[in-house]
């Protein structure tokens, strides 16, 4: 978007900022490994990573970063190829992350729960240059070897990223489970390991951050089929500065972030790990979201910020004998993802004290565009307003092109600097998604006169009764309010004399 919001008509939102908020936020100039050099280098001996009781400092994150991004180098990686991490959370990702970015390459976001074709379609779409995954994993890329051509694969284990006296207990684990934990032998090989004890160093890549693809994550969008939502290194760095700034509890470079949601998905990425990381916090990595272990976790490394989805905050409410844990020491959580029920967010709060709040986003936007207040008023079943530097409008369903007044139902568009710049070699669903810069996000919403948005539904899960629009969330959130009601999903029916029919 051109230039900051001002306090017109046109933009009621910034009249409901928290005082300390400001409408505009300077993005930092430079690169994304750029601003988080700034951390490694000013904050050496601060933890930047905890596993399972093993930690790294910043110094040794830039250490292994930069040895992996001369491996890379190495192995013929330039910039702008792309290097694909098959990873779960665990220490790989954050330092495999930033040696890509080092090596002046393009981050392929890979889910780890990827296999067959899910995992080929992705692989094959992107074709890296390099894949970065664990031994347990291995086997699921070796399945699809045809699918994709990459010169190099970088395999690490599991165990090695857990403190020594625990290695064997993680192997037992893991085999128990069926894994199979042999390292794979062939030329195209590395083993992790060896890759971050080589010295090594190159210079870091300098580029345009307006105009330089950081990462490619893949998702639906409004269509269904996969597709790389091509994201910058400003698109990135502009939304953390957009939550860091909203984020008005927090304290940079004493913050603990317990990061349960996975880092493949862009909410989990820029909210769990690189918030963190520009501001010289510790980030506490769970490999998956475990309700006991993360219980565990809280009560050892004694979090202060829980991102998270509202699976992980109904488990946590859910979770017998829950008052034995200490979870006074999380001040403040944002639920993403889905839509948070408002039953699910006033329990948890009353038993926590934090302050969880309600956000919104999507891939294409790096994710977040709209967030509840941390302080002050909030609307109950909102998403909130859009964050700084973001604007929103409604428009119709049927052309897509008309705006509606504040408090009717229509196509949620948002932009700011933190939208992407289009889809990887797919003009057609760019222009689609991409109109005269604004992102159109495929979900129903409206916006109440003072600027607070309520999403709706998604425009594909509308239900038709005779002629009548129902909206699955709507119904959703009065079944929430039943006390013998643990979960609740609503989907349309066939039905001969109403079209569709509410089925719950």
């Amino acid at each position: 978007m051109s230039g900051a919001p001002s306090t017109d008509a046109a933009r009621p939102w910034l009249g409901q900022y928290p005082p300390n908020v400001p409408a505009h936020v300077a993005i930092p100039p430079g690169t994304l490994q750029a601003v988080i050099g700034e951390s490694m280098r000013n904050l050496p001996d601060r933890t930047a990573l905890i596993y399972y009781g093993r930690r790294w400092t910043y110094r040794q994150l830039d250490r292994e970063s930069a040895r992996f991004a001369a491996s890379l180098r190495r192995e013929g990686v330039r910039p702008g190829d792309r290097v694909a991490l098959y990873l779960p959370n665990c220490p790989a990702y954050p330092i495999a992350f930033l040696g890509v970015l080092r090596a002046g390459g393009i981050v392929v976001q890979v889910s780890a729960l990827y296999f067959g074709d899910d995992l080929a379609a992705v692989l094959k779409d992107s074709q890296p240059k390099a894949v970065v995954t664990l031994e347990i994993l291995y086997p699921n890329l070796e399945r699809v070897r045809d699918a994709f051509y990459a010169t190099v694969v970088y395999v690490a284990r599991l165990r090695e990223f857990y403190p020594a006296r625990t290695r064997p207990f993680v192997n037992m684990v893991l085999r128990r489970q069926g894994r199979d934990t042999t390292v794979p032998d062939g030329p195209e090989i590395r083993r992790w390991g060896k890759v971050v004890r080589t010295p090594g160093t190159i210079d870091d890549h300098v580029c345009d951050p307006a105009t330089t693809v950081a990462v490619f994550q893949y998702t639906g969008g409004t269509t269904g089929l996969a597709k790389a939502a091509m994201l910058t290194h400003r698109n990135l760095l502009a939304n953390i500065t957009q939550l860091n700034t909203w984020n008005t509890r927090r304290d940079p470079g004493h913050e603990t972030i317990l990061a349960s949601i996975p880092f493949f998905h862009i909410y989990g990425l820029t909210v769990a790990l690189l918030l963190g990381l520009v501001d010289g916090d510790a980030v506490l990595i769970q490999t998956r979201p475990d309700i006991p272990e993360a219980l565990k976790l809280v009560d050892r490394y004694h979090p202060t910020q829980l991102p998270g989805v509202p699976a992980l905050y109904m488990g946590l409410i859910r979770f017998p004998d829950i008052g034995k844990f200490h979870l006074h020491s999380i001040k403040f959580c944002m639920s993403g993802s889905a839509p948070l029920p408002v039953e699910v967010m006033r329990r948890f709060e009353e038993l926590t004290g934090a302050r969880l709040i309600e956000g919104y986003g999507l891939s294409e936007a790096s994710p977040a565009t709209h967030a509840n207040p941390v302080e002050g008023a909030r609307r109950a079943g909102s998403i909130g307003l859009p964050l700084p530097d973001t604007d929103q409008r409604i428009v119709d369903l049927e052309t897509g092109r008309k705006d509606v007044p504040p408090g009717e139902v229509g196509e949620l568009c948002v932009r700011g600097p933190q939208v992407m710049v289009g889809y990887f070699h797919n003009a057609a669903d760019t222009s689609a998604a991409l109109v005269d810069g604004w992102l159109h996000t495929g979900d129903v919403a409206r916006i109440d006169p003072d600027g607070w948005a309520y999403i709706v539904d998604r425009k594909k899960d509308m239900i038709n009764v005779g002629g009548f629009k129902v909206y699955p969330r709507e119904v959703e959130e009065i079944l929430f309010q039943h006390a013998a009601v643990a979960d609740a999903a609503v989907v349309g029916a066939p039905d001969a004399e109403h079209g569709e029919v509410v089925r719950a």
